[in-house]
């Protein structure tokens, strides 16, 4: 099939001017870490600066969630999209003048902060939007192929960061950003949005807030799926991530087996979410949580440090387990969800999964001086896959879609197409 051909997922104009949007953002915004690392410490920052700085843009996100997930119902989500990278872009191009080595911390502090909230917004439209730009059947391909150049930009963007600020320093760095910012955004306002879903009569602000905790609640596999994974991040990712650099060094003394494995995963996670476009499964949800449960792959290879390729490969083979979630997840939401309330559903996905991984990563350190760093990675393992069991036994997880018997007339999906 042609790339362009009618019917093709890059047929539809809207969804490509979405994904060169997406794809031109995730590259500046990969490149923006490595510029807020170089400028905290050159002004003599130490780690806890460092943790509390790259904390505020998390806690600010998760904060902001379910704000964001309101406005992203309200209006068209190309609006909030634009709002919110325009608002990103002019924050990061500001950073360009207030980060120098005399700089007091808490400006930059409240820069990252405000980031942060761009992020909710950028995050629960980013996700809303993509049922308006394609037809139901093309979905998981377009869900795949957004989270493919995301994946890609976690491997390149890095790579450009550290070259960019090699080469004209941190500050000019986030020049690169701020523009890679507005380019993408350009290709937003381009969007035509199918914005023809009938709309309710709009509710008072908390009122609208919390309907998308009550849609969550009412779609049993939505919310305890985002809680088992919420917990799961929060236990076993948050090890690995802690982990993963110190054994690197403690057992080979180089960042080798640490810089390779981030981009194993990253490699192993593309190649899973292509395969699972490709094939058809009978339970999307029972395959999702079953191949999920072999991330544990990873901490188990950090507890039984072989070799640095030993790890590599575990690494690689652990990315295999989010193919899955990344094929399938968004697009059974927006099946699922009535699109008037998907920025809302979105938004909370965000808050569960980004919520706690700050928790477990500072409890990482405690955790090992109690219990010792080869029995927290077994026992977060035995943990992560006794969570997944457990979930499996909840209605809908098997497809994630809820049984006919168990809709409501205001869930099901042909009511809202």
């Amino acid at each position: 099939m042609k790339l362009f051909e009618p019917g093709s997922l890059w047929s539809y104009k809207g969804y490509r001017l979405f994904w060169f949007s997406n794809a031109i953002f995730v590259l500046g915004a990969s490149a923006f870490p490595i510029a807020l690392v170089v400028t905290v410490l050159d002004a003599g920052g130490t780690a806890t600066t460092l943790g509390l700085i790259l904390g505020a843009r998390i806690l600010s996100s998760v904060v902001f969630a379910p704000v964001a997930g309101v406005w992203a119902d309200r209006l068209p989500r190309k609006t909030v999209m634009i709002a919110a990278d325009l608002f990103r872009s002019t924050i990061v191009f500001v950073m360009v003048f207030i980060s120098s080595p005399s700089m007091p911390g808490y400006l930059l502090g409240i820069a990252v902060f405000l980031m942060g909230v761009g992020d909710a917004f950028g995050a629960a439209a980013a996700g809303a939007i993509i049922p308006s730009l394609v037809p139901d059947e093309k979905l998981n391909a377009a869900n795949v192929a957004r989270n493919i150049v995301t994946r890609s930009a976690t491997i390149v963007g890095p790579g450009i960061g550290g070259a960019a600020v090699f080469l004209v320093g941190s500050r000019l760095t986030f020049i690169f950003t701020s523009v890679a910012f507005a380019i993408g955004t350009y290709f937003l306002f381009k969007i035509r949005e199918d914005i023809t879903v009938d709309q309710p009569e709009r509710e008072p602000f908390l009122v609208e807030m919390r309907e998308g905790l009550r849609t969550v609640r009412e779609i049993p596999w939505i919310g305890a799926m985002i809680l088992m994974v919420s917990f799961q991040l929060m236990v076993v990712l948050a090890a690995e991530t802690v982990l993963l650099p110190i054994v690197s060094r403690r057992e080979f003394g180089t960042n080798t087996a640490f810089v390779l494995s981030a981009v194993a995963f990253s490699v192993g996670s593309i190649i899973s979410a292509l395969l699972c476009v490709k094939i058809k499964v009978k339970h999307e949800g029972y395959v999702s949580i079953f191949v999920w449960m072999f991330i544990i792959i990873a901490p188990l290879a950090l507890a039984f440090p072989i070799s640095e390729v030993f790890i590599i490969i575990a690494y690689l083979l652990a990315g295999f387990s989010v193919g899955p979630w990344e094929a399938w997840w968004s697009a059974a939401v927006q099946r699922e969800v009535p699109r008037h309330l998907l920025g809302r559903v979105f938004s909370i996905d965000h808050m569960g999964s980004a919520g706690l991984m700050p928790i477990g990563m500072a409890l990482i350190g405690p955790a090992v001086a109690l219990f010792g760093e080869k029995e927290l990675l077994i026992g977060a393992s035995i943990f992560h896959v006794l969570f997944s069991f457990v979930i499996l036994r909840v209605p809908g997880v098997k497809d994630m879609k809820m049984p006919k018997k168990d809709l409501e007339p205001d869930y099901s999906v042909g009511e809202h197409k």
